[in-house]
């Protein structure tokens, strides 16, 4: 039986912590990393039906899309439904752990899904994001050069796009001189050395550093390593909010659109007036999306499909493109599916249950 900290470990691999937007508060809310997990529950948001559900079925891990706790509590007393969760997890020692805008924002994430359900083709991250790159170089004996690559792509390094094993490798010279005390791989103490050595380039996400420096030391033939790790600019074409893709076909709108209630079970769809063109290219964004809308014109979506979209916001689509707004929970709701097939391959031999609580507070007459 897995400690819940494994599984915490594992979640963070699919979506780093690290991913989250500022303003969020994803990871472990409520409960003790080192419990003994008896088995999850996978839901969209906590509720108090949703602790009783983790209860009557013997599970204490509550992992969902959505934070109970989003801002700050200054006292627990059962006030409001946030309180009461909190109150009723506490109480039956059921954790509850968050993966939220961290797995919006990667590429096989929320609105990733909703990508996939719609059969989209040719996908990109609409907004990649800034700053979530690193580059590392260093200088490796010529001998040891390929030891010290295979480490560091092992730990992560060198994944552009599609590519793996990615690297930059240049010929040079250098020296040193081992002072008192030290044992040098090559050369001998108080006389300088000339090695002839491959300075080594990789890139890698900026949350794999440490495990990527760890790779480059352990592997690394020198008792005192040189390398130097630089931020980057450059955006990450595989982290960022919301996708977008093309379909396998044109198809007229309405008829999409009917596609799209079938694929998402929706009753009605709010949208911006046809524009009378065919569907080609869709953008989507899983949960609140009006601040994708220039992103999707950019990329000349014929559609957008998202959620929350205010008044104001849907003239944005200038009748260059329709946006969809099917709603918060609809958008999300396959996210429920994606955490418990994710965590059922990791994790096989104990249970991994979806939530039968419709959390939606959102109907219609």
């Amino acid at each position: 039986m897995p400690v819940i900290a494994e599984i915490i470990s594992f979640l963070e691999s699919v979506a780093h912590p690290s991913l989250q937007e500022t303003y969020d508060n994803a990871g472990l809310i409520i409960g003790h990393p080192s419990w003994e997990c008896t088995g999850v529950i996978c839901s969209l948001d906590v509720t108090e039906e949703v602790i009783s559900e983790a209860i009557s079925k013997k599970c204490n891990l509550v992992v969902a899309h959505h934070p109970i706790v989003f801002r700050g509590l200054k006292r627990i007393n059962g006030h409001n439904y946030v309180e009461r969760t909190v109150i009723a997890a506490i109480k039956h020692d059921i954790a509850i752990y968050a993966i939220h805008t961290n797995l919006d924002n990667v590429q096989h994430g929320v609105s990733g899904r909703m990508a996939a359900l719609l059969g989209l083709q040719k996908l990109m991250v609409l907004d990649p994001k800034e700053h979530t790159l690193k580059k590392l170089f260093t200088f490796v004996p010529a001998d040891k050069a390929e030891q010290v690559r295979q480490a560091m792509f092992a730990a992560g390094a060198g994944q552009i796009g599609n590519y793996s094993e990615c690297s930059f490798n240049s010929e040079g010279s250098g020296t040193f001189r081992a002072g008192p005390g030290s044992n040098p791989y090559v050369g001998q103490q108080d006389v300088r050395h000339s090695e002839a050595e491959i300075k080594i380039e990789v890139v890698f996400p900026a949350y794999l550093e440490s495990p990527v420096v760890a790779a480059l030391k352990g592997s690394h033939p020198y008792e005192e390593v040189a390398f130097d790790v630089v931020a980057l600019v450059n955006r990450h074409p595989q982290i960022g909010s919301g996708m977008v893709g093309e379909l396998p076909a044109a198809m007229e709108e309405t008829v999409f659109l009917e596609r799209v209630k079938e694929i998402f079970g929706l009753k009605v769809i709010r949208h911006t007036p046809l524009t009378g063109r065919s569907v080609k290219t869709v953008a989507v964004c899983g949960g609140a999306g009006s601040f994708l809308i220039s992103k999707a014109l950019r990329a000349k979506a014929d559609m957008y499909i998202t959620a929350d979209m205010k008044y104001h916001e849907s003239f944005d689509a200038e009748g260059r493109m329709v946006i969809a707004d099917i709603g918060h929970y609809e958008s999300e709701q396959f996210t429920i599916a994606l955490l418990q097939e994710v965590l059922e391959e990791k994790f096989p031999t104990f249970a991994v249950l979806k939530t039968s609580v419709n959390t939606n507070p959102v109907q219609y007459f």
